[in-house]
């Protein structure tokens, strides 16, 4: 599993990445004042937002092909090692409770499996091997979507995951933050947020790894407004798994219709509490099995319901 290169090859691979560049401006860095270490870092992170809008385009582009494929019962797959490995899998848990998505519809696979969550699982990121094992888990088809994210772009598991996968036919997006990647050419879609060198040199879980988080969310959430998982900036897929949640679809009800609380409470009870059904019934004056066959015939899309219920 671990790999077999010459150090000094992969030390001078390393040095000509714009993620790994030293600063020697910054090199008095730990003799300095708390606030102004603060500042600097905060400095740092301003920059991250305008080198995505830069590639604005191509994380469009990306999302398009992603929706179009999840329409027709395809799945989003993240795959990374380290923090990139760790983001992927956390954008991934976070669409169960705010979209209301099977599990198995958006899935983060990290090199060294769930154990290397918390702790670091040596020579999994080197492993071509490994990547190819976890995406034969998955029985791949051509309508899911493969992410591989590696701030170098040079990471063997991200790259061998978009290899394997674009050789099997799936659609597949390399993530990265150096340009010239090897991840990116690898793939259909490739996406290289250049931020540059690290406050703390190579240290990719700052700059990079915040690029990447900012990637991940607009893949994710712009997919599912594409697929009418929200009506508006509302989520009206979300599940109300907790006191929270359940207060949230109540709000997000009110929000769709100015309906008053007696009314609410009668359309979610209808809906047996989901959120999309009950602002059907308010909105469109349906029962609840009329609001559901609505919306099936809709694709889950509310406002196509609520046209074809004015019909």
């Amino acid at each position: 599993m671990t790999s077999t290169s010459d150090p000094r090859e992969l030390q001078a691979q390393l040095g000509s990445l714009t993620t790994e560049a030293f600063r020697p401006e910054l090199a008095d860095i730990d003799r300095l004042p708390t606030l102004d270490i603060a500042r600097l870092m905060n400095g740092e992170d301003a920059s991250v937002a305008s080198a995505v809008a830069e590639r604005l385009p191509e994380i469009a582009a990306a999302v398009d092909a992603v929706a179009e494929r999840m329409a027709r019962g395809g799945r989003l797959i993240y795959a990374g090692a380290g923090t990139a490995g760790r983001l992927g899998v956390l954008d991934a848990s976070e669409c169960p409770p705010t979209f209301n998505t099977d599990p198995s519809q958006v899935v983060g696979l990290i090199a060294g499996g769930p154990a290397a969550l918390a702790t670091s699982v040596e020579g999994a990121e080197d492993s071509a091997e490994l990547a190819r094992t976890d995406l034969d888990a998955l029985t791949l088809t051509p309508d899911d979507t493969v992410v591989g994210i590696s701030a170098s772009g040079r990471t063997p598991y991200a790259i061998s995951a978009v290899e394997h996968a674009r050789a099997q036919g799936a659609l597949t997006i390399g993530l990265a933050c150096n340009a010239d990647s090897a991840l990116a050419a690898a793939a259909e879609h490739g996406i290289e947020i250049v931020v540059g060198a690290e406050l703390l040199t190579g240290s990719t879980r700052l700059k990079a790894g915040t690029a990447q988080k900012l990637v991940l969310n607009m893949l994710s959430t712009i997919t599912m407004i594409r697929l009418g998982k929200t009506y508006g900036n509302l989520m009206v897929d979300v599940r109300a798994s907790n006191d929270k949640l359940r207060a949230r679809s109540r709000r997000i009800v009110a929000l769709a219709t100015g309906a008053d609380d007696a009314e609410i409470d009668r359309a979610l009870a209808a809906s047996d509490g989901r959120v999309k059904p009950a602002i059907l019934t308010i909105l469109a004056d349906v029962d609840g099995p009329t609001a559901t066959r609505l919306l099936e015939d809709s694709g889950g899309h509310l406002r196509a319901a609520l046209a074809a219920a004015a019909r």
